[in-house]
């Protein structure tokens, strides 16, 4: 666990913020930022670790990556709420799509942000007061984007089988392989 000095949230003195990734080097660099902005930053790489690490640490915030290795993300909010009910998770995922976000949300999430994710709206979700509601994006993903991001996600968890994936999309397959060969919308 390491500590940092003060920032300029009141609330990060209070409890340690637990920080769930696989991505190693991106967890490094958030923790590095958050631990710069007064959090006590204590990191896991997945679900075993994080629910261990949870248990000692009693995290008041939780910042939680949806896809890990050795589950998912989601299942680790009923844990930490189990141990503290006022805990503020964020949920990050590379695959920003309205089912799991309101999946998150109705989790007990307070927020639920796509990779790469800026640190200072992580704070903002991690920060806003009780019974408040973190801001909307300044430039949130378009229309083009969402879609595509879904259509990515469904094709990673079809194991990039483009048949199954046309056939759980409802799409025809000629479609679906001219849309996963173009670039990502903005």
């Amino acid at each position: 666990m390491a500590t940092a000095p003060a920032g300029d949230t009141p609330a990060t003195a209070q409890a340690p913020l637990l920080l769930v990734d696989d991505d190693q080097a991106f967890r490094q660099r958030l923790a590095t930022t958050l631990e710069r902005r007064g959090f006590v930053v204590v990191a896991a790489s997945g679900i075993a670790e994080a629910r261990r690490l949870a248990a000692q640490a009693k995290p008041g915030f939780a910042v939680v990556d949806m896809r890990l290795e050795d589950g998912n993300g989601l299942d680790l909010v009923a844990d930490l709420r189990a141990l503290r009910p006022d805990v503020k998770i964020v949920i990050l995922t590379g695959y920003g799509n309205l089912a799991t976000a309101v999946a998150a949300v109705k989790t007990g999430a307070v927020d639920y942000l796509a990779k790469p994710a800026d640190p200072d709206d992580i704070i903002k979700a991690l920060t806003v007061g009780a019974g408040e509601r973190p801001e909307p994006p300044a430039e949130p993903m378009s229309a083009d984007r969402v879609r595509w991001e879904h259509i990515q996600r469904v094709y990673e968890l079809c194991d990039r089988n483009v048949s199954e994936t046309a056939r759980r999309l409802k799409m025809h397959r000629r479609t679906l392989q001219r849309i996963l060969a173009k670039r990502s919308p903005r």
